[in-house]
């Protein structure tokens, strides 16, 4: 950003020890009252004090010295310094060396901007519109509710006293200690909480509103509650029983007790992230907490598991042991994205979860990492708006990749000896990168900071170029690499290499690893002994490098049998498809390749690797609609899924489980978006039925169902389904079809779909996927929801500023644009229409837009060729 001061951190001249924090909020006028007494350190003397503060208004302030003798010193100046978010305490002597207490007496307002102290809209059980006061801090936000020194390591204690209606519940990261009157005001109570652990500031929090809640204890001992709306306990019971599981598997894993005496998870309506890991008082959006059983569809309760594992994981490591800045976020986020899964194995181990994780996680990160515009896991971040950039798939999902790799490097048991050692060694404290390599090395005795540092400290990855030949028993290897772009084959003058774990393995043995070997010089040749020529050689067994890999294709031509009668295992087939695909993105061959390969997994029986599938050709009907045989590629897509839909059929059957649930719905949404007649059929009777009352659909097939009947419907199946909207009582419900209306297609229902999004119907952090659906979904709905945007720039801009849900809102808009001229119209949109923390991602998606357009004019026509021959009768 051109013009903005060179950011600098807080001095160190004073730092807190312990927080008194006393808040009034007011759910009427929307502000709120604060005390703050803090017990602060003066390591010299100085007549300034400098702290974080945003949108506080501070009444007077004063600073009394320990030991009784000093006189209270009041400050003279508040000189605010909007654009860095601090403001300087200017005193009329200078405060000594040694301990005081700093005193300020401030106001606030509870925004509704999703983040500080801010009010979340809700409606009472009789449908009357009420406010709750929440808080969401992370990363610079605690400066809304009160004075702080807002920094990850500068860490203290905190005393919380709430004054709030008798009837509210009040909660903060402790237990409440004391409920007495407040004395101004018979209507108000003074709740107090136990002193936090020392701890930063981003992992407070405070929640006043009405809740029920339901509770148990964990194995050790940890009383655990989950807030739900009034009249809707019951639906917290999946995430308590989830959560009580949770407890012990990571104070187990870890060998360190949950460090307080209670945790709370409570749903709040109006929330940006997915949830929130402040110590002790996790917040949710509803959707990531709440489950009713009748109602919620088996990907709800997968999500919410995965969630409820994300944020207790935080508990420990994030809290316990936090980043010393935000440059090391991506060992908090990264670190916590992998162990969700560990831990959802650990309860559900019939999810099958590792192999969803390289569908969500893995191929997501690769795709993202493959840009010139993405950025190393480890990026020097300062002012605000540059810490909002990188909450993104590189810190969340190379983060967890690259750990998935190294876990798989390490091994299970040192891996938990070192995870151990740095725990105990960084606990109420702060660590960096380094400092968990260390600990993992010393566990391990391998060069871990050695292989590590170039997976975090350079971005991108590399591509492992393989090729084989016999010599008489013997199979002899030699493997290659060299960075991987989107873009085709990497030529710049300086070529990165990555130290690559390398893992092999036979047609013997598939899941069974044959040799390891650390890829650690541009190229090896290594010898595989008693291999016979009719055996295939893998590279890269479970899909856990972190990279993709291009065979010759004789080597190629000798796996593919194995996708077709799934001696490969599942996770392999998906990472051999997947690399195919993004090789054909990048030019390195050819997209007809993919899509006879895709043809052979006509037997295919797991869920994630049709999801994966399912995924590519949805971007790749996206890349075809510019073009005029879009018809084609819905041809392709209904023969390739119609033999396992009949296999499938439309209800579920005896002992069938969760994956079962989740192909079926996958299967039945991609036919019938593709227009597969009898599936829409089946769709329309099914949802009238619904509709009428005479028969309810199941939660699990809600989304295709809808998806189904709005692609090929009219303005009165539109209207059915904002009825449906309206009508909904749980916001899954909401969700699910707030998701779907961008399938409409008439361009006069479409502009009706885009108007709804900002309507008072949906609430604020969900517009984004109203809008996303409509420009996911076709050609005419990409234009419009891009219009839209436009048209709406300052409404939603000053809606999401700062936050990661604006640039989510810009990549849904336009990342599916495939002509060049159009690259360069979203960039000069936001050259005049500045979005700070969605700069990258703008980047990001003009680099994709030329992406697209050049595969389009490189492969169209061999597409169209390929399409239209293998209907053609044999001659």
């Amino acid at each position: 950003m051109a013009g903005r001061r060179p950011f600098v951190r807080l001095p160190t001249d004073v730092y807190p020890v312990n927080y008194g924090l006393s808040l009034k909020p007011d759910l009427v006028d929307f502000t709120f009252e604060g005390k703050l007494e803090a017990a602060v350190e003066v390591t010299q003397a100085t007549n300034q004090i400098v702290m974080n503060c945003a949108d506080i208004d501070i009444i007077t302030a004063s600073f009394v010295p320990e030991g009784g003798e000093g006189e209270e010193i009041n400050a003279t100046g508040f000189n605010y310094q909007n654009e860095d978010e601090k403001v300087t305490l200017s005193f009329p002597s200078a405060l000594q060396k040694g301990s005081g207490k700093l005193k300020i007496d401030f106001v606030g307002e509870l925004n509704d901007k999703m983040k500080g102290f801010y009010r979340s809209k809700y409606a009472s059980p009789s449908g009357e519109v009420r406010y709750a006061a929440v808080t969401q801090f992370e990363a610079t936000d605690a400066r809304r509710a009160f004075p702080c020194w807002d920094e990850p390591a500068i860490k203290a204690t905190f005393d919380i006293t709430l004054i709030v209606p008798m009837d509210q519940v009040a909660l903060s990261n402790m237990n409440v200690i004391d409920r007495e009157p407040y004395l101004e005001d018979d209507d108000l109570v003074k709740v107090k909480f136990a002193t936090t652990p020392i701890m930063s500031t981003y992992l407070v929090a405070f929640v006043i509103g009405e809740y029920d809640f339901v509770e148990a204890q964990s194995s050790d001992g940890v009383l655990v509650r989950v807030y739900t709306p009034i009249g809707k306990a019951e639906q917290g019971k999946f995430a308590l029983e989830v959560a009580t599981k949770t407890l012990p598997f990571y104070n187990d894993y870890f060998n360190v007790p949950y460090p307080l005496p209670k945790i709370d998870l409570i749903a709040i309506a109006d929330f940006a992230a997915g949830a929130m890991e402040n110590w002790g008082l996790v917040t949710y959006r509803e959707t990531a907490l709440l489950i009713d059983p009748k109602n919620s569809c088996s990907s709800s309760r997968q999500w919410v598991a995965l969630v409820v594992g994300h944020e207790l994981a935080h508990q420990w490591f994030g809290n316990l042991v936090t980043m010393e800045w935000w440059t090391h976020l991506w060992l908090n986020e990264g670190f916590a994205s992998w162990i969700e899964y560990l831990c959802v194995d650990h309860c559900f181990p019939e999810y099958d979860i590792w192999t969803q994780f390289v569908s969500a996680d893995y191929t997501r990160a690769l795709d993202l990492d493959a840009l010139d515009n993405s950025h190393p896991i480890e990026v020097n971040v300062g002012h605000p708006s540059e810490v909002d950039e990188i909450f993104d798939a590189i810190s969340y999902s190379k983060g967890a990749s690259v750990i998935r790799m190294l876990h798989n490097y390490i091994g299970d048991t040192d891996f938990r000896k070192g995870m151990n050692a740095y725990l105990l060694k960084f606990q109420h404290k702060n660590a960096s990168t380094e400092d968990l390599w260390d600990c993992l090395e010393q566990a391990s005795g391998k060069p871990i900071a050695a292989v590590m540092s170039s997976w975090t400290k350079q971005m991108g990855f590399p591509i492992i170029v393989v090729d084989q030949e016999q010599q008489g028993e013997d199979r002899v290897v030699k493997l290659s690499q060299k960075k991987f772009c989107a873009s085709g084959p990497h030529n710049g003058e300086e070529c990165p290499s990555w130290m690559v774990p390398i893992s092999i393995c036979t047609s013997e043995d598939p899941s069974c690893t044959k040799l390891k070997v650390l890829l650690d010089r541009p190229e090896i040749t290594i010898t595989l002994n008693n291999i016979g020529t009719d055996k295939w050689v893998k590279i890269n067994p479970g899909t856990v490098g972190f990279y993709r890999i291009q065979y010759s294709s004789a080597m190629l031509d000798s796996l593919l049998p194995g996708v077709r009668d799934l001696t490969l295992p599942p996770v392999d087939r998906l990472g051999l498809q997947n690399d195919l695909f993004s090789l054909s993105r990048a030019g390195i061959i050819s997209t007809v390749e993919v899509l006879k390969l895709m043809e052979a997994f006509i037997n295919e029986p797991n869920y994630t690797v049709w999801s994966d599938l399912s995924c590519n050709l949805g971007v790749l009907s996206s890349l075809l609609s510019h073009t005029d045989f879009h018809e084609e590629i819905q041809e392709f897509i209904r023969d390739l899924f119609t033999p396992i839909g009949l296999k499938l059929g439309w209800d579920s059957k005896q002992g069938e489980g969760h994956l079962d649930a989740l192909l079926r719905g996958l299967v039945l949404g991609k036919l019938g978006k593709a227009g597969h007649k009898p599936t829409l059929e089946e769709a329309r009777r099914r949802f009238k039925d619904h509709v009428e009352g005479k028969q309810t659909l199941p939660a699990d097939l809600r989304s295709p169902v809808y998806l189904t009947v709005l692609k090929h419907g009219d303005s009165a199946t539109l209207d059915t389904m904002l009825k449906l909207h309206k009508q909904a009582d749980m916001q899954e419900e909401k969700n699910r079809i707030e998701r779907v209306l961008g399938a409409i297609s008439a361009p006069d229902l479409i502009q009706k779909v885009l108007n709804f999004a900002l309507s008072e119907e949906v609430r604020p952090q969900d517009t984004v996927s109203v809008i996303g659906g409509v420009a996911g979904s076709s050609k005419q709905g990409r234009k419009a929801a891009w219009k839209f945007v436009k048209d709406n720039w300052e409404e939603l801009h000053n809606r999401y500023q700062g936050g990661f849900l604006i640039s989510r809102l810009i990549k849904l808009s336009v990342d599916g644009f495939a002509i060049d001229k159009m690259a360069a119209e979203v960039k000069s949109f936001f050259e005049s229409h500045r979005a700070p923390a969605a700069e990258r991602t703008v980047q990001q998606c003009c680099e994709n837009i030329l992406l697209n357009a050049a595969w389009l004019q490189r492969d169209a026509s061999d597409i169209h060729h390929y399409l239209l021959q293998r209907k053609a009768p044999p001659v």
